[in-house]
């Protein structure tokens, strides 16, 4: 039986390292961006072959994913399926907001969305079929306190995903969005002052679970969407909220 090929943006941190790890284990071979230290080896004892290239962290920049799709079809004949985390987290109250906080937001949020599911439909639709995941946010379908930017430009996003799905459904190719809000990583945990015990624990009263995610948690669930066991659902926003967003 022919290994799938899975193409992940981001494996230092948040769902990725996981992900990659589920994968291996699920008969994939792997293309990886910023891998964390020793994750190669670890995925390679699984069983995948792997592709790995630093340098994913501006997607925004369409030359980016470009390089990644090239090195992993040097490797591979084709790509099944493919997670991109994006998105940059800067919060405050819409008053105080200034024209460079939306550019970079815009940059980081929408644009890098655009490049990269422009990029992986173009090698995808051609083969008529595969998987691709965008990884956003919750707060693009619920708005959280000083948050408003993020959260616009999150939604436009969201959108994005589903425009971009309904263009293709008919052509092979399954597109949704995963937004997470309420996970427990460096960028949320520095972004709500989580750091403190006391703060962490009135964040997390916020959470109909009373906790926060573990990314372990949210890999799992992002796995089904791309290991070619369910090629039906498209043009879907999930939210991974503990009950926050439904």
């Amino acid at each position: 039986m022919d290994r799938r090929v899975a193409l992940i943006t981001d494996t230092s941190l948040h769902l990725g390292p996981d992900l990659a790890r589920i994968l291996a284990k699920r008969n994939h071979d792997l293309v990886l961006g910023n891998p964390l230290p020793g994750l190669v080896e670890e995925v390679e004892a699984l069983g995948a072959s792997v592709v790995a290239l630093d340098g994913m962290e501006d997607l925004g920049d369409g030359n980016n994913i470009a390089r990644l799709i090239d090195a992993g079809l040097q490797r591979f004949p084709r790509l099944d399926a493919a997670c991109v985390r994006t998105g940059v987290i800067i919060g405050g109250a819409f008053r105080e907001a200034t024209l460079d906080q939306l550019h970079t937001l815009q940059r980081a949020n929408q644009e890098a969305v655009f490049h990269t599911l422009q990029a992986l439909l173009g090698v995808m639709v051609p083969t008529g079929q595969g998987q691709i995941l965008i990884i956003t946010s919750a707060t693009g379908k619920r708005l959280m306190p000083n948050t408003s930017l993020y959260s616009a430009t999150r939604a436009g996003a969201n959108m994005m995903v589903k425009a971009a799905a309904m263009e293709v459904a008919d052509q092979g190719v399954c597109v949704n969005a995963l937004g997470t809000a309420f996970l427990d990583y460096p960028g949320f945990i520095k972004v709500t002052g989580s750091d403190d015990p006391k703060v962490r624990k009135k964040v997390e009263g916020m959470v109909p679970m009373k906790r926060f995610g573990q990314p372990a948690e949210i890999a799992h669930f992002a796995a089904s969407l791309l290991d070619g066991g369910n090629q039906f659902q498209t043009g879907q926003f999930f939210s991974m909220s503990g009950g926050w967003s439904d």
